[in-house]
C-alpha cells in the first residue's frame, strides 16, 4: 500500500530560534562597527565624492535601495540559520592586501573597493554561505556606494570627440576637430569634463543592475541589461554632444546653444533610461516576486564559538592591513616655498615679487615637498586643495618636454585657475600607475628623493567674468614664460630626500 504524498514528502527544515541568531548577529554588528570606525577616512572620501561632483549624487539614494532589496527578500529567512564559517574569514586576505597596495599607490578608489570587499567577507563569514545568498542582490548592490570610473573621463572625453565627428560628417556643417575643441563656423565647443558623460554612465549602471535585480531572474537577461546600461549611455551621450553642436549652428551662435546643455543632457537621458525600461518590460520575469531559493536541508545548529571564531578571525585578518600602513608610515614634513615671479607684459610686480597683478587678477606660484616616505596621494591631494572642484570645471594642459608636464583646471564658478606639476627624484611625473609605483617604493626607502608639487594660482579679479577665456591665456602665457625656471626649481628639490 502506497504511503500518503505528505507522508513521503522530505519534512522541511526547521525555522532557527532567536537564541541562534543573537551570536552571530552580535558578532556581525561588532564588526561592521569596527570596520566602519577604521576604514573612516574612505567612507568621508566616498561622502566628499557625492557631495562634490554630480556624477555621483545618486550614491546617496544606494543605501535605501540596498535596504529595499533586502527587505524584499526578507521571506528568504523562514528555514535558513546562521552558519558561520572561519573559513571563509580567510577570504578577508585578498582584499586586505588590496588595501594595502591600493593605499601604497594612492588609490582611494582601490582603498573603497577592499574596505566594502572586507564588509561583504563580514556577512559570509558569520551569517554563512546561504544567508549571504539570500541576499546577495542588496550586498552587491552596495558596490554603487564607492564613486568608482573618474579615471575613465579622458578616454570617454576622446569617445565623445569621435562621435561628435562622426555624425558630424554626415551633415553639411564645416567644423574643425582640434582634440577636445570643436569649431564650426557658429562658434567652439570644448568638450569638457562635464560633457564626457561619466555622469549619466554611472547613474545608467546603478538603474540597470538595480532593474535587472528586480525584473529579471536569468543570469543571460541580466547581463544583457547591464551590458545596455553600459553602452546606450556612452553611445547617447555622444548624440547628445552632437544636438548641442548641431543646435549652435542652427542658432548661429554656440552660447545659446550651450547656454542649458546640462539641462537638455539630463532631460535627453531620461528619455533614453525611459526607453530603455520600455524596451525590457516585454522580457521582465518579475511576475512572482524574487525568485524563491531551494529549500535548506536539515541540520544542527552552529556551535555558539563557531560566530566568535569566524569574526575573530575576519577582524584580526582585516586590521592587519592598515595595522601595517600606519607602521610603515615615515616621518616629516611638507615644506613650503612661496616663488618670485619675474614680469610679464602688462603684469605689474607685488609683494616683492612674490605675486604678479594683471588687470585686477593675482597670480602666485609655491612649492610643496613632501617627505620621501609620503604615498602618492600626499602630493595628488594638495593639488586642489581650497579649491572647489566640479564636474563644470575646463581642463587644459602644457607641456614642456623633459621639463614639466602642467595640468590646469578653471573653475566656472569663478574660483580661477591651479597649474600643477609634480616633480619626483629630479624629473617630472605624469601621475600614471608607474609613478605611483616608482613612490611606493620610495615611501618604503627603497629609491632615493621625493615628490615636490609645484602650485600656481590665479585669483580673478573682482567683478571680472568667471572661467573667461582670458583668464585660460593669462595661466599659460605664465606657464609659457616661466615654467621652465619654476620646473628647473621642483626638480632640483625633489632630488634631496629630508
Amino acid at each position: 500500500m502506497s504511503q500518503p504524498l505528505a507522508a513521503s514528502m522530505p519534512a522541511p527544515a526547521p525555522a532557527a530560534s532567536a537564541a541562534e541568531w543573537r551570536g552571530p548577529l552580535l558578532w556581525l554588528a561588532g564588526a561592521v562597527l569596527t570596520l566602519a570606525l577604521v576604514f573612516l577616512p574612505e567612507g568621508m572620501a566616498a561622502v566628499r565624492v557625492w557631495n562634490a561632483s554630480t556624477a555621483y549624487n545618486h550614491c546617496w539614494l544606494v543605501l535605501p535601495i540596498a535596504l529595499w532589496l533586502a527587505w524584499q527578500r526578507r521571506f528568504r529567512l523562514a528555514g535558513l540559520r546562521p552558519a558561520p564559517e572561519a573559513r571563509f574569514a580567510l577570504l578577508a586576505l585578498p582584499p586586505a592586501l588590496a588595501w594595502l597596495a591600493a593605499e601604497r599607490l594612492g588609490l582611494m578608489e582601490g582603498r573603497q573597493f577592499a574596505a566594502l570587499g572586507l564588509l561583504e567577507v563580514a556577512v559570509l563569514a558569520i551569517l554563512g554561505w546561504r544567508v549571504f545568498r539570500a541576499f546577495a542582490a542588496p550586498l552587491l548592490y552596495l558596490v554603487f556606494l564607492i564613486p568608482f570610473g573618474a579615471f575613465a573621463v579622458p578616454a570617454l572625453q576622446q569617445v565623445t570627440v569621435r562621435l561628435i565627428e562622426v555624425f558630424l560628417s554626415l551633415t553639411d556643417i564645416p567644423f574643425y576637430i582640434d582634440d577636445l575643441l570643436i569649431q564650426i563656423p557658429e562658434g567652439d565647443f570644448l568638450v569638457a569634463e562635464a560633457c564626457a558623460g561619466l555622469r549619466f554612465l554611472v547613474a545608467a549602471l546603478a538603474f540597470g543592475a538595480l532593474y535587472a535585480a528586480t525584473m529579471f531572474r536569468s543570469p543571460g537577461r541580466r547581463l544583457t541589461v547591464m551590458l545596455l546600461a553600459l553602452g546606450v549611455p556612452i553611445l547617447a551621450n555622444g548624440l547628445r554632444a552632437f544636438g548641442i553642436v548641431w543646435l549652435g549652428h542652427r542658432l548661429g551662435s554656440a552660447e545659446a546653444a550651450a547656454a542649458d546643455h546640462l539641462i537638455y543632457g539630463w532631460l535627453f537621458f531620461s528619455a533614453v533610461i525611459l526607453l530603455l525600461i520600455l524596451a525590457g518590460l516585454p522580457f521582465r520575469e518579475d511576475a512572482a516576486g524574487p525568485a524563491p531559493l531551494p529549500p535548506a536541508p536539515p541540520g544542527p545548529a552552529a556551535p555558539p564559538a563557531a560566530a566568535t571564531a569566524a569574526g575573530a578571525l575576519l577582524l584580526v585578518l582585516a586590521l592587519a592591513a592598515p595595522t601595517l600602513a600606519y607602521a610603515l608610515q615615515r616621518g616629516g614634513r611638507v615644506a613650503e616655498q612661496a616663488l618670485p615671479l619675474a614680469p610679464l607684459p602688462g603684469c605689474a610686480v607685488a609683494e616683492g615679487g612674490l605675486a604678479l597683478e594683471c588687470d585686477g587678477a593675482r597670480l602666485t606660484a609655491r612649492l610643496l615637498a613632501f617627505p620621501a616616505g609620503a604615498t602618492w596621494s600626499a602630493p595628488a591631494g594638495a593639488r586642489f586643495a581650497g579649491f572647489a572642484t566640479t564636474d563644470d570645471d575646463v581642463t587644459f594642459g602644457l607641456s614642456q618636454p623633459g621639463l614639466a608636464r602642467w595640468s590646469a583646471r578653471q573653475s566656472r564658478g569663478g574660483e580661477g585657475v591651479v597649474a600643477s606639476g609634480i616633480w619626483v627624484a629630479g624629473q617630472p611625473s605624469g601621475g600614471g600607475l608607474a609613478a605611483r609605483l616608482d613612490q611606493a617604493q620610495r615611501s618604503l626607502g627603497l629609491r632615493p628623493g621625493r615628490p615636490v608639487l609645484a602650485l600656481l594660482r590665479l585669483q580673478p579679479a573682482p567683478g571680472g567674468e568667471p572661467g573667461s577665456a582670458a583668464e585660460r591665456t593669462l595661466m599659460l602665457r605664465l606657464l609659457e614664460a616661466q615654467g621652465e625656471a619654476i620646473a628647473r626649481a621642483a626638480a632640483a628639490a625633489s632630488e634631496t630626500a629630508r
